[in-house]
């Protein structure tokens, strides 16, 4: 099994200022070393080591990281798409075969950011070297990333987070409308992880989970999607354990085989690990 979103911080309070007051629980150093013992306890054998931090330092950080642990079997980094110096920067990373794909956090931008054209070219570029592109939004940023993918039809993606629905308030139906729609791009694949943080972190129902995760298999179905903890963001809800066990009870209506893809094989072949 691989769990394909996991992040590592040494913690900054400055540069980490998106982890507020309220997540105290994640205000510290998360390495390797803190989630190997719950990686081996569930027979997850690896994971892919997601950036947190928009800089290029962040890629070496992690690269680091990887050379010292070996549960880290691939690396989503970042790296500025409207560089006009991408091919050469692209070209230096292919050079470290650990890293098989890029992040923006597209959540803190805008949609014209999104649809700039400088940007999309920039993302066009990652598939003539083998790169896959994480995507990151909220739900109500979701149709500027159908207008974007739409755009570059062949390019290998993956949604995290299933979009960030308002499990919360549980008003999906634009949300469902959407998924649906990305969905029918067929280079279009589906995390799911990172939904606690977007229900009621302490008195969330396995219901309103439950419902998104429907609207994510009806849609993208088992070959699309793939499993991810979000750890360690995932604690300011519950443990990692508890979000894998909500996701295994809900893949029970699966074939053993349906359940290898979720929770392996689809990582593999998408990011080729």
């Amino acid at each position: 099994m691989i769990d394909t979103h996991v992040h590592f911080w040494n913690f900054d309070p400055v540069r980490d200022e998106w982890i507020t007051a309220d997540m105290a629980v994640i205000q510290n150093d998360f390495t390797p070393k803190n989630l190997i013992r719950t990686l081996n306890d569930l027979k997850i054998s690896g994971c892919i080591a997601v950036q947190a931090n928009q800089s290029e330092h962040e890629n070496e950080f992690l690269l680091n990281l990887a050379d010292q642990h070996d549960l880290i079997k691939g690396i989503v980094g970042w790296i500025d798409l409207k560089n006009p110096d991408l091919d050469n920067r692209l070209e230096y990373y292919k050079n470290f075969k650990k890293i098989k794909g890029w992040r923006h956090v597209l959540q803190a931008e805008t949609a014209e950011f999104m649809l700039d054209p400088a940007f999309i070219n920039g993302i066009k570029q990652l598939k003539k070297n083998s790169y896959t592109y994480d995507l990151l939004c909220y739900h109500n940023q979701l149709k500027s990333i159908i207008k974007m993918v739409d755009q570059i039809p062949d390019q290998p993606f993956v949604l995290d987070h299933c979009g960030k629905p308002d499990v919360k308030s549980q008003d999906l139906k634009t949300w469902r409308e959407d998924i649906k729609t990305l969905a029918e791009n067929s280079n279009v694949s589906c995390k799911v992880s990172g939904l606690l943080t977007e229900a009621d972190w302490k008195n969330w129902k396995e219901k309103e989970l439950f419902n998104c995760f429907d609207a994510v298999f009806e849609n993208f179905g088992v070959e699309r999607v793939m499993f991810g903890s979000d750890w360690p963001v995932v604690l300011v809800s519950r443990p990692y354990q508890d979000w894998f066990n909500l996701v295994q009870k809900y893949t029970m209506r699966f074939s053993e085989n349906e359940r290898k893809l979720i929770f392996g094989d689809n990582a593999k072949a998408f990011y080729k690990l």
